[in-house]
């Protein structure tokens, strides 16, 4: 794996941090938690649902962003715990922090004192806001970053109904933006032999995927707004009511306008829906044609011709039928593992697949999300062994 051997070690707790360190060790590092002694990461405490015996219940949670990592615990109030987070520091690569800015500089690892001892470690730390300007200092919290961030603003089923997004996406993408740093400032050491600091923030990485709603506000000074199922600048573009249920269709261009019109026998040449535009412009009048013509099939009947036809569609599923699903499998985004005292679990698989020159597919045994403190000796022993 193109990690392997290079020893992360993860202060964070929650979801960000965690997520980040993860993707991380699913590429191959060697991931050590380090964890408040008794209580652990937040996150263990976070259901229901919990899995296992009934005298110590796992958080699926916590499992959720925990898989291929070691767990030790540090109380990092004592002289004890901060001279052990030291020496793993020493050995480390990289550290990955979500403490709230200021708090690891007051524990006696400011970034000088950190590449004083260790010049190569590459440092990432999250937060909610920024690790400065005038509101640095806040908490972070998924949903308040949401709405703080716009996100909100666009999500629902329209202006006045401003809706979360149902996985707390500030947190996930700023740990998929935070593993993307630490990757860039690897690469950069292995040219310098420099450490770095990487920060990134819920705020930050939400605005960063605002894409072409920023730019219809920065460039062309509108305010988008939310317009539920339905695309706010292609048309047809959003989910459409048939028989059964519901499905989904992308038209986005006008090639597959017209094959749209052959699947559901609709006139060619009707002069309100001619261009993107027009279709925009009267984008619930399109959409009540198009239903009226789903209304009579159920979902499958339409995604088998549409498929046939080469108009982009599919079907709006449900979680369980998600991992159910043969192509998700194929994808390997259902890992199993042997967890210690839950047994037998799926996980969310890894969202990257590798593949070497031979196209041969690069494989790593998933490791099950640790108990609290499961490694503390084996961490330990390693310690000593390395002074």
């Amino acid at each position: 794996m193109p990690l392997a051997g290079t020893l992360v070690v993860d202060l964070s707790r929650a979801l960000a941090g965690p997520h980040a360190a993860m993707m991380l060790g699913d590429m191959g590092a060697r991931v050590i938690k380090v964890e408040s002694p008794g209580t652990g990461d937040d996150a263990r405490g976070w259901g229901p649902p919990f899995v296992g015996p009934e005298d110590d219940p796992q958080s699926t949670y916590f499992m959720s962003a925990n898989r291929n990592k070691e767990s030790v615990q540090l109380d990092l109030k004592s002289e004890e715990g901060r001279a052990t987070l030291g020496e793993l520091l020493r050995r480390a690569d990289v550290l990955v922090e979500n403490f709230r800015p200021g708090v690891l500089d007051r524990l006696g690892f400011p970034p000088a004192a950190l590449h004083e001892a260790n010049p190569g470690l590459v440092v990432l730390s999250i937060s909610g806001f920024g690790h400065d300007g005038p509101e640095g200092g806040r908490a972070g919290y998924d949903q308040i970053a949401q709405g703080e961030a716009g996100l909100m603003s666009l999500t629902g089923p329209g202006p006045g109904s401003p809706t979360r997004v149902g996985v707390p996406i500030g947190d996930l993408l700023a740990g998929i933006y935070g593993a993307y740093g630490v990757a860039t400032a690897l690469a950069a050491r292995a040219r310098t032999g420099r450490g770095t600091v990487v920060r990134t923030s819920l705020l930050a990485a939400l605005v960063g995927v605002h894409a072409f709603q920023g730019t219809r506000h920065t460039v062309a000074g509108e305010v988008p707004q939310a317009q539920g199922n339905h695309h706010p600048t292609i048309s047809p573009y959003g989910a459409f009511g048939c028989r059964d249920g519901m499905l989904q269709i992308a038209v986005g261009n006008d090639a597959q306008w017209l094959r749209l019109l052959d699947v559901l026998d609709l006139p060619g040449d009707d002069p309100r829906f001619t261009t993107n535009g027009e279709r925009r412009e009267r984008r619930e009048e399109l959409t009540k044609v198009i239903e009226d013509v789903l209304m009579t099939e159920d979902r499958d009947t339409w995604l088998a011709r549409l498929a046939e036809a080469g108009v982009p569609a599919g079907a709006i599923r449900t979680l369980d039928e998600v991992y159910a699903w043969d192509q998700a499998r194929s994808q390997g985004l259902l890992v199993e593992v042997d967890h210690p005292t839950a047994g037998r679990i799926g996980l969310p698989g890894p969202a990257l697949r590798l593949f070497d020159t031979d196209g041969e597919e690069v494989r790593r045994e998933h490791r099950p999300p640790p108990l609290l403190a499961e490694h503390d000796d084996a961490v330990r022993a390693w310690l000593e062994e390395k002074q």
